[in-house]
């Protein structure tokens, strides 16, 4: 019966006929699932034109939003309302088109935006205006026959030169003045700078300041004091405030261990010991639960030991990292498995000592007495370090984070917002700014409004005569950037609805600082208006934009796949897994 019904499946074509003898059976297999897609070729000027067209997709999209006089973008979604954006790299990521060979040149400036998005948050408009320019720029140069791996290497020979000039520009923040300026210039708004050069004020270069949603229509701003924990206490009978469910604990012990706390009896040394000081104790455990919770519940009740336990705060590795921060800001001992540390070894040297400790229901805040601070800085430089190996977005947002709860101060910045629509858009200002801010801190400022650049494409012949170049398309390949670094200044007062051109000559061979103020439409020294630039962000877009301008410019050839009808792709897939080959 088997044996018939398989032979009439046979002959239906629902089985696969049997392979040639010799075939091995891997092949046999792959003969009758796979289903293969079809390619474009594309070579030479057709290559680098189809490139040349996904790019200008996006930057005359990305573009108009520069400066302060810059347009805003409506993105659709597919669920909820359409979002209006001012912010680069969010409108860029956004774009995909048809033809599969625009779109790499789509994904190439994504690439460029992002990656300043990364390595410095802001500056990702600027980044794609001068990739744009360059490629554009580089185009002409290899379609008039000069050798593209020439010119690459001159395009980053020159960008190299002008990241150190721009730094020699650069000065530090002189102020809460300097960083209100940078503020508002990257959210368009005095009351939105005011509010982030207040937080900053507060909470110091080692602080840290969030974006969160209101309640509110209006912007508000709160501040925290000490380390804070995103864990409460383990049982509600550990409170002590009863009006604000919450403990607090003055000059504290801390005892900080990885391990679960079950059996009573391995810590009854160490609570005695606490009870003969009369001082309280905190506990920070991965768990505390049976014979070992119900113990200190009864002995806190009872008055004999005032004491709270808390849960440790993360998961995996990062909650280690979390416990090792709060025992170097505490000074305590971290008693985990891997020093082979048993409860009943612990004496309370090994405990950690804090100023005071409140414990709520969800959230728990430490400040420490202010004895460790060596202990402290060094710690602070071992998590910056790791934060520059960091290579996720995540990653270095939790090293600030760690960086900002051992430095003692969190600003939260609640943003308030009429619609949702307006409530994301206010976000994405605020923290462009923040990033802005920061990079101001870490390496200083220069003129804004495009004046930097304009003024170092004034100083061409100065700067080429310092350089030493292999051939002339080389050198080109430097004139090259000279030709793109003017492009933000001339689109910012595109935007402002003055002639970019006219601009450009008006300021490229005045002194350092003078410019166009598209703001107040007028030219004067930003640098005393407070059209400030961080010079960080202006070096990172120069560099990603001839990183990925070089190499459009050395490519001969574009493969893409052809994207198939659904209906079709559909069928094949079908067809080729109940192995239909050659029975159509």
């Amino acid at each position: 019966m088997l044996v018939h019904l398989a032979l009439g499946l046979l002959a239906t074509g629902f089985l696969n006929r049997p392979a040639p003898t010799g075939a091995p059976a891997a092949s046999r297999v792959r003969s009758s699932s796979a289903v293969r897609m079809a390619k474009t070729v594309d070579f030479d000027e057709d290559s680098r034109e189809k490139l040349m067209q996904g790019i200008d997709a996006v930057a005359n999209a990305v573009k108009v939003t520069l400066g302060p006089k810059g347009r805003n973008v409506v993105l659709e979604r597919n669920y909820g309302a359409p979002e209006i954006v001012n912010d680069g790299v969010t409108i860029a990521r956004d774009i995909e088109l048809e033809d599969p060979q625009q779109n790499v040149g789509v994904k190439l400036l994504v690439e460029v935006a992002s990656k300043t998005d990364l390595k410095a948050g802001d500056g990702t408009t600027t980044s794609t205006v001068l990739a744009q320019a360059m490629v554009k720029e580089g185009l002409k140069s290899v379609a008039a026959g000069a050798s593209p791996v020439a010119l690459q290497r001159g395009i980053n020979k020159c960008a190299r030169k002008i990241v150190t000039e721009v730094s020699k520009l650069s000065k530090p923040i002189s102020g809460n003045d300097d960083l209100r300026s940078i503020a508002s210039i990257s959210t368009n708004s005095q009351e939105m700078g005011r509010i982030i050069a207040t937080a900053f004020e507060k909470v110091g270069a080692l602080g840290s300041t969030t974006v969160e949603d209101g309640q509110t229509l209006t912007d508000e701003i709160d501040f925290t004091e000490g380390m804070e924990i995103d864990r409460g206490f383990v049982s509600p009978y550990f409170v002590k405030n009863q009006e604000t469910q919450s403990a607090q604990l003055d000059k504290p012990r801390v005892l900080i261990t990885d391990r679960k706390l079950t059996n009573m009896q391995e810590m009854v040394t160490l609570l005695e010991a606490i009870v003969k000081l009369k001082q309280p104790l905190v506990i920070f455990a991965e768990d505390v639960s049976g014979e070992a919770l119900s113990s200190l519940v009864l002995n806190k009740m009872r008055g004999v030991l005032d004491v709270v336990a808390v849960k440790a705060p993360g998961f995996g590795d990062r909650r280690r990292a979390y416990m090792e921060d709060i025992a170097v800001l505490t000074g305590a001992t971290f008693v985990t498995e891997q020093l082979g540390i048993t409860m009943d070894q612990v004496t309370p040297e090994m405990l950690g000592t804090a100023e005071r400790v409140v414990v709520g229901k969800e959230v728990t805040t430490v400040i420490s007495t202010g004895e460790h601070t060596d202990e402290v800085a060094a710690r602070i430089k071992l998590i910056q370090k790791q934060k520059e190996e960091a290579d996720n977005q995540f990653d270095l947002e939790k090293c600030d984070e760690r960086v900002a709860k051992l430095g003692g101060a969190i600003a939260r910045i609640k943003v308030g917002a009429a619609t949702e629509t307006e409530l994301k858009d206010k976000k994405l200002r605020y923290e462009d700014a923040l990033n802005s801010v920061k990079c101001a801190l870490e390496e200083g400022v220069v003129a804004g409004g495009g004046a930097t650049l304009a003024y170092l494409a004034g100083q061409q012949e100065r700067i080429l005569g310092e350089m030493e170049f292999d051939d002339e398309d080389e050198k080109r390949g430097a004139e090259i950037v000279f030709r793109a670094i003017v492009a933000p200044i001339q689109q910012i007062a595109t935007n402002a609805g003055v002639d970019g051109a006219v601009v450009l000559e008006t300021v490229k061979d005045s002194e350092y600082g003078y410019g166009y103020n598209a703001a107040v439409d007028k030219y004067c020294d930003l640098i005393e208006a407070g059209v400030l630039d961080p010079a960080k962000v202006t070096c990172w877009g120069v560099e990603n934009s001839a990183s990925i301008s070089g190499s459009i410019l050395t490519t001969n050839v574009l493969i893409c796949e052809i994207p198939a009808d659904e209906d079709e792709a559909a069928m094949a897939a079908a067809g080729g897994g109940m192995g239909m080959d050659g029975y159509m």
